[in-house]
């Protein structure tokens, strides 16, 4: 998103943000071709994306504005091989882990790398 509405943006996820932290669930290993990442189930934070999409339509990216697949990446930009040993390596001991979201974290992409902007955490 453009710079310009940081403020505007800022303010949705605050609104957002004055429920409860929504509960989640890693539930296993998600294939991303040539890496690795922990499959997440969170339909309250699917929800709050889609509320996002809607007050900051034609602001997002083509990328931003998909439906999402949660997950947490922790193996990337690795050889298929590389990430199908790791998977089997991994599949045998993951076990579905509950957990809740603190926040919402605003980020921008910068020379290949996230540049963190602010963190709003949840507040019901």
């Amino acid at each position: 998103m453009p710079a310009s509405v940081e403020e505007e943006l800022v303010q949705v996820l605050k609104d957002l943000a004055a429920s409860p932290p929504p509960p989640a669930r890693m539930t296993g290993l998600m294939k991303l071709g040539h890496g690795t990442a922990l499959a997440v189930e969170a339909p309250e934070i699917v929800e709050l994306h889609g509320v996002i999409a809607e007050r900051m339509h034609g602001l997002l990216t083509s990328q931003d504005a998909r439906p999402l697949r949660l997950h947490i990446t922790i193996q990337n930009k690795v050889t298929a091989e590389e990430a199908r040993a790791l998977q089997g390596e991994l599949a045998p001991q993951l076990k579905p882990v509950p957990f809740r979201f603190r926040g919402f974290g605003l980020y921008a992409w910068e020379d290949g790398l996230w540049r963190e902007i602010r963190t709003i955490p949840f507040r019901g």
